[in-house]
C-alpha cells in the first residue's frame, strides 16, 4: 500500500520554481481549453483570437496598454496592504472615492492651468483613496475587526454615494434630464503621448516608487517585518497600529490615483461605475506577481491582453467575454496550486503492515 509523504521545502532553486508555474500556466490553459470543447468551442483558435484582438495591430496594443495602466497601478496599491497580511478588499471603493475627490477638483477648478490642475487632482484622489481605506485600517488596528469585511462592505458604500451624486446634486442642468455629469475642461485631462494617455508614464514611475519603498525604506521595511510576524515586530519595538494605519493609507492613495487616471484620461466625467472591476482583479494580478512590485508590471500586462482580447471575442466571433473569464480563473487556480509545490516536496512512500501474532502464531 503507498501513501503520499508531504514534507517542507528548505530551499528549492529559482530555476525549479519557474518550471512549476511554467507547468501550472500550461495546465491552466489545458483545463480552460476543456471546458470550452465541452461548450463546442474551439480552444485553439480562442487563444489564437485573444492574442490577436490584444497584439494584433497598433491601435489593438494601445487599448491593451490603456486597459493595464489602471490594473498596474490598483495593484500596487494592493501589494503594500498584502505585504503586511491586510486584506485589502476595498480597491473598488477607494479607486471611486479617488475619483470623486478627483473630479471635485476639476469641475470646480477647472480654469486653472493644466500644470497645476492635475497636480492638485492627483493629491486629491490619493488623500480620499487613502482617507477610505484608513476607515478600515484605523478599526482594525484599535478593535481587531476584520479587514477583509469591513473593506468589501465600504466598496458598495462608495459606489452608492457617487451614484447619489449622478444623480442628484451633481447632475449636469444641460444634460436635460439625463443622469449623468458635467464633462471636464481641456485642463483637466491628462495629456497623451506617443497616442496614449500618460498614466502610463505614471504607472512606470510608481512601480520604481514602490519597488524603493518596499525594499529601501525603513517604512517598508517595517511593514514587511509585521507581515511576516507581528510578534516578531513588536519584540523589536515597532508601533503596530501607525504602520498598519500608514502602510494602508498609501495603499487606498494609489488605488485613489487609478481613479484619478480614469476620470481624466478614459471617462473625462465620474460616473458610479468607473472602477470597472479593476479592484477585484487587481487582487488576482498581486497575488499572481507574488507581491513584487516589476512583476506586477508583466502580470498587468498579461491580464490586459486577456481583458481586450475577451472584448475582440464578443465583436469577432459572437463568443461571450466571459471566456476570457475562464481563461483567467484557469490561470489564477493553477497557479496558486503552484505554490503548494513550491513550498512543499510530496513524495510517494510504500507501507507495510506489520503482523502481530500471539503465542500460538494467531494473528
Amino acid at each position: 500500500m503507498n501513501l503520499l509523504k508531504i514534507t517542507k521545502r528548505d530551499d528549492l532553486p529559482t530555476s525549479k520554481a519557474i518550471l512549476i508555474r511554467g507547468a501550472a500556466i500550461l495546465l491552466s490553459l489545458v483545463c480552460a481549453g476543456l471546458v470550452m470543447l465541452a461548450f463546442d468551442l474551439n480552444p485553439i483558435k480562442i487563444y489564437t483570437e485573444i492574442i490577436n484582438g490584444s497584439l494584433g495591430t497598433e491601435m489593438r496594443i494601445k487599448q491593451t496598454i490603456i486597459k493595464a495602466v489602471p490594473l498596474v497601478v490598483t495593484s500596487l496599491g494592493i501589494l503594500v496592504a498584502f505585504k503586511m497580511k491586510f486584506w485589502n478588499i476595498g480597491g473598488e471603493g477607494q479607486i471611486v472615492m479617488g475619483a470623486m475627490a478627483a473630479s471635485f477638483i476639476a469641475l470646480n477648478f477647472g480654469e486653472l492651468p493644466k500644470p497645476l490642475l492635475l497636480p492638485f487632482m492627483a493629491v486629491a484622489a490619493m488623500i480620499a483613496g487613502g482617507f477610505w481605506a484608513f476607515i478600515p485600517a484605523y478599526f482594525k488596528a484599535k478593535m481587531g475587526t476584520n479587514e477583509t469585511i469591513f473593506t468589501l462592505m465600504m466598496n458598495y458604500i462608495a459606489i452608492k454615494f457617487v451614484t447619489y451624486l449622478q444623480y442628484g446634486p451633481w447632475k449636469d442642468p444641460a444634460a436635460k434630464g439625463f443622469p449623468k455629469i458635467a464633462q471636464f475642461s481641456d485642463n483637466a485631462v491628462i495629456p497623451s503621448m506617443f497616442g496614449l494617455h500618460t498614466g502610463w508614464i505614471i504607472a512606470l514611475v510608481l512601480v520604481v516608487l514602490v519597488y524603493i519603498f518596499i525594499n529601501h525604506t525603513k517604512k517598508g521595511y517595517e511593514i514587511t517585518v509585521v507581515g511576516e510576524s507581528i510578534e516578531t515586530a513588536r519584540y523589536a519595538g515597532m508601533n503596530i497600529k501607525v504602520i498598519i494605519i500608514t502602510a494602508m493609507f498609501i495603499s487606498g492613495g494609489l488605488c485613489g490615483m487609478t481613479g484619478m487616471i480614469q476620470a481624466s484620461a478614459i471617462e473625462r466625467t465620474l460616473t458610479f461605475g468607473i472602477s470597472m472591476g479593476y479592484g477585484f482583479t487587481a487582487i488576482i494580478t498581486t497575488w499572481l506577481a507574488r507581491l513584487k512590485p516589476v512583476a506586477v508590471l508583466f502580470v498587468c500586462f498579461l491580464f490586459a491582453m486577456l481583458i481586450q482580447g475577451g472584448a475582440y471575442l464578443q465583436i469577432a466571433m459572437n463568443v461571450p467575454e466571459s471566456v476570457a473569464s475562464i481563461v483567467q480563473g484557469s490561470v489564477l487556480f493553477f497557479v496558486l496550486g503552484s505554490d503548494f509545490f513550491i513550498q512543499y516536496k510530496v513524495s510517494i512512500r510504500a507501507w507495510s503492515k506489520k503482523i502481530v501474532t500471539d503465542d500460538k502464531g494467531v494473528a
